[in-house]
């Protein structure tokens, strides 16, 4: 790692108290985005700071997870208070969604970098279309089925949202709404699979990089403590306000804005791939 002076010291501490500022409104708001903002926010701070390539990836996605576990916590905790939250949904889904983050842990250790960053650049685009369609009219069903497939769709949720060190709500609201669930109580709903993906994945990643070498100092695993210290505290202020502002607010606008920073992540990812 090379070193740094106090001032470049000083403005990577803000990008990543901003960071996790943001992260906290995203998963309030919108029960997705959070995590996509502290990844890239990471990988390019640990660039900055000279982090190893090998293990550049692996740390931004651990730390990511340490980073949004709170967050999603106070996000579940604010949607909760609402009274919007479809607790039968998350108990029946709570199980399948962690044994997927156990794959996703697995995935980890035995993957490079390339894989996560491809990861990221074939569902982030998938997200990112999602979100400038924005075609919440469409359905599947009344209801969400009784079927097993659901359940496996949640072990699907908890392996590629531990892989991007995300919440997971992307995917959940996609599955309510297609079933006839409203956009208010699908977004409060993915915020209790947050806490079900970040906790155990935060866990997941830092037994996936025991003895790894090459990590920064302050690090466990995959985990860097010094990055979730400086991002956490911003993303718990910022938590409850994104939640308050979901039950009032058109998300259309913060739908597409959310939509070309996925493009944004993807092609940056892409970009470090092919080039």
């Amino acid at each position: 790692m090379t070193a740094l002076d106090w001032p470049s010291l000083a403005l990577l501490a803000l990008a990543l108290a901003a960071a996790g500022f943001l992260s906290g409104f995203l998963a309030g708001l919108l029960g997705v985005g959070g995590g996509a903002v502290v990844v890239i926010s990471l990988y390019e701070t640990f660039r900055i700071m000279g982090v190893d390539e090998a293990v550049r990836m692996h740390l931004a996605t651990g730390t990511g997870l340490a980073i949004i576990a709170p967050t999603t916590l106070r996000s579940f905790a604010a949607h909760r208070a609402h009274g919007l939250v479809d607790l039968a949904f998350v108990k029946r889904m709570a199980l399948p969604v962690i044994f997927g983050v156990v794959l996703g842990s697995l995935v980890a250790k035995q993957s490079g970098g390339d894989v996560l960053k491809w990861v990221w650049v074939v569902m982030g685009s998938f997200m990112a279309i999602r979100m400038f369609l924005g075609r919440d009219e469409w359905r599947l069903g009344p209801d969400i089925p009784k079927s097993r497939f659901v359940e496996l769709y949640g072990v699907g949720i908890g392996t590629i949202s531990t892989l991007m060190s995300i919440g997971g709500g992307a995917y959940v609201v996609m599955l309510m709404t297609l079933y006839g669930r409203g956009l208010k109580q699908a977004v409060a709903t993915s915020s209790g699979f947050g806490p079900l993906i970040a906790v155990p994945g935060v866990l997941g990643f830092i037994w996936a990089g025991w003895g790894a070498d090459a990590l920064p100092p302050g690090s466990v695993g995959y985990v860097s403590l010094l990055g979730a210290a400086l991002s956490i505290p911003t993303g718990l202020l910022a938590a409850p306000i994104g939640a308050r502002l979901s039950h009032g607010l058109s998300k259309r606008r913060l739908e597409l804005s959310f939509a070309v920073f996925m493009t944004v992540v993807v092609c940056r990812f892409l970009a470090s791939l092919l080039l």
